[in-house]
């Protein structure tokens, strides 16, 4: 297949900050590749680097075979961006919005109009047309830009947390447009995430991003069977007592958060009536047992030691305590 993206030891610093940390990985034509991690993990900054929007600090990248850094004009005639946060003119209406980008990209007026009546088609909002963006919904609005962003025919799509702060619903109804982006149109699709489930319906491959590193990098399917099978979290007032009495030969894993122990193993059902069965003879207090699949959440917490949003919680502070230093 052919490479739509080369990324090798990609770094960016910021003073004494390591925003992105070397990192290095390629993406396939067509994939839905996603960089899932906590917000403040580097997954933005990645993307404007690609996007030739920030220069790297150290590292390469190829985006349609095209240098990032020696011809970005190059690389941003291929690409199409939906920013985190919103960029339309909402005092225009969709299709004046849509028609101004096109001329931006000296698309000619005849191709212009059929191109913008076609993704306005695409994504629902042609019988909005005329209406001034500021009366549109949230996920209007995202779809909006995402019309937008297809509007010149790039080969690479890149969307930053393309669902971030809509409901359910419209964000179940974006999904199944960018499937379709991708299945239909044979567009690469990279997009950042913190939702979990964003990324493990949608991506072909994830890369878990954390602190700027890449950490892990391989399919939904095949993180989650890494683990070792099905989670059994056992909550206890003496978590490490549950993790040394369960040496078995059919547990797979086993790990403590907090006051949790998290047990990986094959047909957890089978075994949980043992497991409750050793405690007990051991005298060891059980407080609450479950069982459930494993999730990307579990993937990012088995890997980090911490959920996501305790990480976003890490991160943050991190970045009030180096804005300290920097005032001082």
């Amino acid at each position: 297949m052919t490479i739509a993206l080369q990324i090798l030891n990609l770094t960016r610093r910021f003073n004494d900050l390591v925003a992105v940390d070397n990192i290095s990985f390629e993406i396939q034509q067509g994939e839905i590749f996603g960089l899932l991690g906590p917000n403040g993990a580097g997954k933005t900054t990645t993307l404007s680097m690609l996007a030739t929007m920030l220069p790297p600090t150290s590292g390469s990248a190829t985006v349609n075979g095209i240098d990032i850094e020696k011809d970005p004009d190059g690389v941003r005639k291929s690409i199409g961006i939906v920013f985190q946060d919103q960029s339309l003119d909402e005092e225009l209406t969709a299709w004046e919005n849509m028609d101004f980008h096109g001329r931006l990209y000296r698309i000619p007026s005849e191709a212009r109009a059929q191109r913008i009546a076609e993704l306005l088609t695409l994504v629902e909002l042609n019988e909005r047309r005329d209406d001034i963006v500021k009366t549109f919904s949230g996920g209007m609005r995202r779809r909006l830009e995402i019309a937008r962003g297809l509007l010149h025919h790039p080969v690479v799509l890149f969307l930053d947390e393309p669902t971030l702060g809509l409901d359910p619903q419209t964000r179940n109804h974006l999904w199944e447009y960018i499937a379709t982006l991708a299945k239909e149109k044979g567009i690469t699709i990279i997009l950042t995430t913190h939702y979990m489930e964003e990324a493990d319906r949608l991506c072909n491959r994830i890369a878990i991003i954390d602190h700027g590193r890449i950490i892990a990098i391989d399919t939904p399917k095949n993180l989650k069977d890494g683990l070792g099978g099905d989670l059994v979290t056992i909550g206890s007032p003496d978590p490490a007592a549950v993790a040394a009495a369960l040496i078995e030969p059919w547990v797979a894993r086993v790990e403590t958060h907090n006051n949790e122990v998290i047990v990986s193993l094959k047909n957890a059902d089978q075994h949980v009536s043992s497991i409750v069965t050793l405690l007990n003879t051991r005298h060891i207090p059980i407080s609450s047992i479950t069982i459930h699949k494993p999730t990307l959440e579990d993937v990012f917490l088995s890997f980090t030691g911490k959920t996501i949003r305790e990480q976003e919680a890490g991160i943050k502070e991190t970045m009030r305590m180096h804005q300290r230093m920097m005032r001082h």
